[in-house]
């Protein structure tokens, strides 16, 4: 097994003349790098080589999933065969549908039985199952048990009293010494991260899912704005200006060095957190997200990631082959005990050697079942842009460009014209 990495120069290259040491494999297989993802892919990647005397290059991809997207689109775009298998986000399937192979044609009508039904149906696109789920993915809260025992404090249920717990343990441990010390990071970057991190705010204050089920746009509201004005508050005070450029490996870096009270991620963070070169090793506690108030909820966005076939690929058998190995029980249950990555296999939920590994698998199985998904559904095509948008948006409350009011009713006007055009 060899591994190349895919720079938007490469990809690039790729779309125009092919990648010469991927054609040199008989397959190619793009795979993320946050956190253990690229060693577990390499590992389930040499198990399938063991088992069927096969050749797969291992292509690592950029972590920013915005960045991801261009790229496979870029290649995708111009009949490219060069990557095989890709591994694409919850909200990809509809916008590379038309470029990837129906697997139940291949691998028969069954295949996905088992998985989680919302995310089979999220992966079937006109009747033509895309994609097969690999790991599902919810927002959950991380937090130093020992800080909050130390200082006196509950675990929070609302971000209002997140908010206070996070100031006065930063001020505490920073007069005792640690000046580095924060209150709370997240994935704040202008990137498809910190759309699901704003739509959490914005869903548990009861204040929609940006655009509804029906495509209606509901995002200028009063709630909407009250979630991100409060996240705005954060900067500088419980939150680093930093935060600003942090996606999910720069937020893991600052908890994870014990610099952090509170930390948003997803579940793939445990098994690192709880890792012999951790600084917070034993030190770490996982709950669901706050609430936005009493009033409010706790609201987890959906993530996710699923392998698809290129259509363009020369040897789509042999892919869809290696999809079926990768995201099968087996796999899962390693993955899942080795790095805390959620099965989309319901029986391991209750599997327990995976909850002795993992206990919030069961603590928190309600959340991860019924997470809010992005509204990639009711706006198609149109969904990168209405991301883009939200982001983009979000990001320009949070470095104090606009107002929370302001943002969502500007947010409103761009939907509008979207929509008008696209779904």
């Amino acid at each position: 097994m060899k591994k190349t990495l895919l720079t938007t120069a490469i990809a690039l290259a790729s779309a125009a003349g092919g990648i010469s040491q991927a054609q040199a494999a008989e397959l190619t297989i793009s795979c993320g790098a946050v956190g253990a993802e690229l060693t577990l892919c390499e590992e389930g990647v040499a198990a399938w080589e063991d088992k069927t005397g096969h050749d797969v290059d291992v292509v690592s991809t950029p972590n920013s999933s915005t960045e991801r997207l261009s790229l496979y689109q870029q290649i995708l775009s111009a009949n490219s065969g060069d990557i095989d298998v890709m591994q694409i986000d919850v909200v990809w399937p509809g916008l590379l549908a038309n470029h990837l192979l129906d697997l139940r044609e291949v691998l028969g009508e069954d295949v996905a039985e088992g998985h989680f039904e919302t995310i089979v149906t999220n992966n079937t696109i006109d009747d033509r199952l895309v994609a097969m789920p690999w790991f599902t993915d919810a927002g959950v809260l991380y937090y130093r048990e020992d800080l909050l025992e130390k200082h006196g404090f509950d675990v929070p249920t609302t971000w209002q009293e997140l908010t206070e717990t996070a100031r006065k343990i930063k001020q505490a441990e920073r007069d005792a010494g640690n000046d580095r010390m924060q209150g709370y990071v997240f994935q704040g970057r202008a990137y498809e991260g910190l759309t699901v991190n704003a739509l959490e705010w914005v869903a548990s204050h009861g204040g929609g899912n940006i655009v509804e089920a029906n495509g209606e746009i509901t995002i200028n509201n009063e709630q909407a704005a009250e979630a991100l004005d409060l996240a705005a508050s954060w900067i500088g005070d419980i939150s680093p200006k930093g935060v600003l450029n942090y996606t999910e490996e720069e937020a893991r870096g600052v908890f994870q060095g014990g610099n952090a009270v509170f930390m948003r991620n997803w579940p793939y963070a445990w098994a690192l957190a709880q890792s012999d070169n951790s600084d917070v090793r034993d030190k770490v506690g996982v709950t669901q997200l706050p609430a936005g108030g009493d009033e409010g909820q706790s609201a987890a966005g959906l993530g996710g990631w699923n392998l698809a076939v290129s259509r363009y690929s020369e040897n789509p058998e042999l892919a869809a082959d290696l999809v079926a190995f990768l995201t099968g029980e087996e796999e899962q249950k390693r993955r899942a005990i080795e790095a805390s990555y959620n099965p989309t296999i319901d029986s391991l939920y209750q599997d327990e050697e995976v909850l002795d590994a993992v206990p919030f698998f069961g603590t928190l199985y309600d959340t991860f079942t019924n997470a809010v998904a992005r509204p990639s559904a009711p706006t198609g095509d149109a969904y990168g842009r209405v991301s883009n948008a939200f982001f983009s948006a979000t990001h320009d409350v949070l470095s104090g460009t606009l107002e929370g009011a302001q943002a969502v009713e500007d947010l409103e006007n761009e939907l509008i014209r979207l929509k008008r055009r696209n779904w």
